[in-house]
């Protein structure tokens, strides 16, 4: 069974309508929202997932950028009930929520891998979030080291967080359609005694620069950080690629590099 849309989707925001009765009941097992869960929902668009989350919250909170679809939710839902944040969710800062924050979404995407860094820097104020996303990037985000879809994606987030892929959704589940399949993916993140570095900034930018050229060693592309001897200190093979590492490995890589005097800043 699909739900009936009237709302034109608008490409520039990047919407496609959930309308799948079947496959919204599933994600909204998999969530498990409890009355009085702080819970915000990215992009309520035409509510697929807003109603029912409503009738189990005592209140939620929804960031929407489409002026049309505000004032519906407005018309829709009383305030007490539905808080609406007007605006970007690139730009909405969560330390305005209450936490422990949970979030849930049907994410653009076209502004996907933006939006999961932006809601990543909020890790320590979150429970858990649901996010339905291109199946490919969420293939990317649980990729184990030494395989295809591994990548930068998979590291920064698998530094903190836990993630499992839970629903495989088809294009015909939208309106419209989109070219390519979905999936519901959820996001704990680890706790602080878990594998943690001493420089993040330094961390992202270690990543960044051995995913750059993916098909070269780290012995060159990670030159401007550590030489092949520091490497092999923290038994790490200069000969290997990004993609073989795990996030230890780079953790490992990033704190001996934040120790040393001799480090130049990769060119920008």
């Amino acid at each position: 069974m699909t739900l009936c849309i009237t709302h034109k989707a608008r490409k520039r925001f990047g919407q496609n309508f959930l309308v799948d009765e079947r496959i919204i009941a599933d994600i909204i097992r998999a969530i498990r929202p409890e009355p009085a869960d702080n819970m915000v929902e990215i992009g309520p668009g035409l509510g697929a997932l807003t109603r029912p989350l409503l009738a189990r919250l005592d209140r939620l909170h929804v960031v929407e950028i489409d002026r049309d679809i505000i004032a519906r939710l407005e018309k829709d839902y009383p305030q007490e009930k539905l808080a609406i944040h007007a605006g970007d969710a690139l730009k909405f800062d969560l330390a305005l929520l209450p936490a422990p924050l949970r979030i849930v979404g049907n994410l653009p995407y076209n502004i996907s891998s933006p939006l999961l860094f932006h809601f990543a820097q909020y890790a320590q104020r979150v429970a858990d979030m649901h996010f339905m996303l291109q199946n490919e990037v969420v293939e990317r985000m649980v990729a184990a080291p030494s395989t295809p879809a591994y990548g930068r994606l998979s590291v920064m987030l698998q530094y903190r967080f836990q993630m499992e892929k839970l629903l495989d959704v088809p294009p015909e589940s939208f309106r419209p359609a989109p070219k390519v399949h979905s999936a519901v993916v959820r996001m704990i993140p680890l706790t602080a005694g878990e594998v943690r570095v001493r420089n993040e900034k330094l961390f992202a930018e270690i990543v960044g620069a051995a995913f750059g050229q993916r098909r070269k060693t780290l012995r060159n592309t990670l030159k401007n950080y550590l030489d092949e001897n520091g490497l092999r200190q923290l038994n790490i093979d200069p000969q290997l690629r990004a993609e073989n590492l795990g996030v230890a490995e780079f953790v490992r890589i990033t704190d001996a590099c934040g120790s040393s005097q001799a480090i130049r800043a990769w060119p920008l």
